[in-house]
């Protein structure tokens, strides 16, 4: 298909094809064309510029603008998606005073999860996680990273596992898959954790590589959950299995996950809302993308991550929703954006291409997807008329975002073939 995008107001997140990330102050630049066209054909980028120089409309299906913008889908690089039933139970328990911790001491949290996942057959994991698919894709989500972690068994994290694959399979969007089996110790290890270590080395892993179910391999390396020692053997047995690290570090403590994430050659550490000096030093020079996830931090009511600081020492940084449904039940980046802006008080352009570009090197996808570039896959959204690219991030309850196409076509949510 040849598409023809027309009477666009303006083409925000232009950035040449070669950068594959950007940090520190070229954070806040923003690459943009205003009354502009822009064309793609079989699911990429063909060319962009101002109206002057559109090609003629002759074999193109034509898409109107009508005066929007157009922005970069978004590129969602850490999620928990996948998963069975709710947990408002836990939401009213943080309201009368309960932590995170708290709640996971009394069998909450993501053992409640575990239970419910247990129970639920694949096909009602793809169904529910297949509205959540279509939700965020609604609202500019082009790519995203979902993880397993709610089995905590062999059998169950296969299962999840399989419904990603299964995702990935039936829809346009750009899906890649993180075993998280250290996302915590099963009920039936509580009290053997070394034993659960082993049966996530031993077991958990070389199944997941022999179905070639995961692109990366994760921990919970945190305060009362997995320490840097048990980290660091899952991360390094994965890597031999054939699956890049990531990390969930720092968000309730000063964990040392940050720097043992740099030392692995980690393709990410996510959450850092406990970061300092030292955790900034080592990610200072280092190829690990920085992500932060505000959604967390507001839901649970914690600190939010320095990311004022982190850009400032001439950082990257990416953005993330977390999606999951005990910490931050919501895949919506435009609230990610925003919580960025008026809470990690970065700028809405700072907050764009952490979320587009950035968060596409958190995934190891940037030179494909994130920005507004020739050759790239045409993942883009439309917006009505607004009066500038800050006013998506300022109006963000507002509903914008008016059509959105990925590898160069509308999509409907309806699954491929």
């Amino acid at each position: 298909m040849k598409l023809l995008v027309t009477h666009i107001g303006t083409i925000a997140g232009i950035v040449p094809a070669d950068r594959e990330r950007l940090a520190g102050a070229e954070m806040d630049r923003l690459g943009r064309i205003d009354d502009a066209w822009l064309t793609a054909e079989e699911g990429r980028i063909t060319g962009f510029g101002p109206r002057a120089g559109q090609p003629a409309a002759d074999g193109y299906t034509v898409v109107d603008a009508a005066g929007g913008m157009l922005f970069p889908s978004f590129c969602d690089s850490h999620t928990h998606l996948v998963y069975a039933g709710s947990r408002e139970q836990e939401f009213l328990d943080k309201i009368h005073g309960l932590s995170y911790e708290e709640i996971a001491r009394r069998g909450g949290g993501i053992l409640n999860s575990a239970d419910r996942l247990h129970d639920a057959t694949e096909e009602e994991l793809y169904a529910a996680a297949m509205e959540r698919i279509r939700e965020i894709a609604r609202k500019g989500t082009g790519a995203v990273e979902i993880k397993s972690g709610y089995g905590l068994s062999t059998e169950d994290e296969l299962k999840m596992l399989r419904v990603i694959r299964r995702i990935r399979r039936t829809v346009p969007l750009e899906v890649r898959a993180t075993f998280l089996g250290a996302h915590a110790v099963a009920r039936n290890y509580l009290g053997r954790q070394g034993a659960y270590v082993d049966l996530v080395c031993e077991e958990m892993l070389p199944a997941v590589a022999a179905e070639g179910l995961a692109d990366f391999v994760d921990v919970f390396c945190d305060r009362g959950f997995f320490t840097l020692e048990e980290t660091r053997r899952i991360l390094r047995r994965g890597r031999e299995l054939g699956m890049r690290a990531k990390i969930h570090a720092n968000e309730l403590d000063y964990s040392g996950g940050v720097q043992l994430g740099v030392e692995e050659g980690a393709l990410s550490v996510d959450h850092l809302e406990r970061s300092g000096e030292a955790e900034i030093a080592a990610l200072r020079g280092s190829r690990t993308m920085p992500t932060l996830l505000p959604g967390a931090a507001f839901f649970l009511g914690i600190d939010y991550p320095p990311a004022r600081r982190m850009i400032r020492e001439g950082l990257a940084v990416a953005l993330a929703s977390d999606y999951n449904p005990g910490s931050s039940p919501s895949g919506d980046m435009r609230m990610v954006m925003a919580l960025a802006a008026t809470q990690l008080r970065m700028t809405p352009t700072e907050a764009l291409h952490a979320a587009t570009l950035n968060g596409a090197a958190a995934l190891g996808i940037s030179r494909d997807f994130g920005s507004i570039a020739v050759g790239k896959v045409a993942n883009f959204f439309l917006t009505r008329p607004i009066p500038s690219p800050e006013f998506f991030t300022y109006a963000y309850t507002t509903p914008l975002i008016t059509r959105t196409f990925l590898r160069g076509e509308e999509w409907n949510g309806e699954p491929k073939g």
